[in-house]
């Protein structure tokens, strides 16, 4: 796919983005209609809306390319995808339902198995983090454009980790010394891929968990913005594997990159 097509696609998707965010928070105001899922994990009316908004607008501009969404079990059987989207239309439902600021609305194009464009709307944040390529990661802010470099706080000489939980393992607190890191914020959703693509943070590591579609799209931003995400055993992470599961993952700054 040629760049100039990467870049339209991204900014068709923007208004999309920040229409589905403004009405995930209307619902979420009026109050949310939830069910559990057979995996023993909420859905809300809020979801499957996005879910609907979002993939409406990728088959009017990618009718060729198959999506992949955690609400629906459409091309969840096939294990021959090497190009498609993947999409978590609220990833953090805990966050959303209980009127928590970091989820997030997903999707990110995997082209031959790897992330390439993306774009995540932090809507409860006013922040939406998008790319198109190498060294293109950007954040719109106040309609306002900055280009993403994930080692861009090089003069804070403290570095800093997200976890997911506040019971992190003997395994994840052994890379976190090897690092020297210094402070440890809890955090939840994609939005950890965005702040360490802005550099804000530098270091996340996690066992295996969760979904590709939890993952891909903040892949995407965070390597195109000089980041990296491979699993604790140093080895490239590829999209379209059987069940569309995670390995363990360990996502880092540039920052983090440069001092190793």
């Amino acid at each position: 796919m040629e760049d100039k097509l990467k870049k339209k696609i991204i900014y068709e998707l923007i208004k999309t983005f920040i229409n589905a965010g403004d009405i995930a928070l209307e619902l979420r105001e009026k109050g949310l209609k939830k069910i559990i899922k057979d995996d023993n994990t909420p859905v809300t009316n809020g979801d499957l809306e996005v879910n609907k908004i979002i993939t409406n607008k990728l088959k009017e501009i990618t009718p060729e390319i198959p999506i992949v969404s955690e609400e629906v079990s459409d091309n969840k059987n096939s294990n021959n995808l090497s190009t498609f989207w993947l999409i978590d239309p609220i990833d953090g439902t805990y966050d959303y339902l209980n009127n928590k600021e970091e989820f997030t609305l997903n999707a990110g194009l995997i082209i031959n198995k790897k992330p390439d464009i993306a774009i995540i709307n932090a809507p409860a944040k006013k922040r939406l983090f998008y790319t198109f390529g190498v060294n293109n990661s950007f954040e719109l802010k106040n309609n306002l454009e900055t280009k993403l470099d994930s080692g861009a706080n090089s003069k804070n000489k403290e570095l800093s980790a997200l976890v997911y939980s506040d019971n992190i393992k003997g395994e994840i607190k052994n890379i976190h010394n090897n690092y020297n890191i210094k402070k440890i914020t809890k955090m939840k959703s994609s939005y950890k891929f965005c702040v360490i693509a802005s550099g804000e943070f530098d270091l996340y590591v996690a066992d295996p968990r969760a979904s590709e579609w939890d993952i891909a799209a903040g892949d995407a931003i965070l390597r195109n913005a000089g980041g990296s995400l491979k699993d604790m055993n140093g080895n490239e992470i590829f999209y379209g594997k059987k069940d569309f599961k995670n390995p363990s993952l360990v996502v880092k700054s540039a920052r983090l990159l440069n001092n190793e």
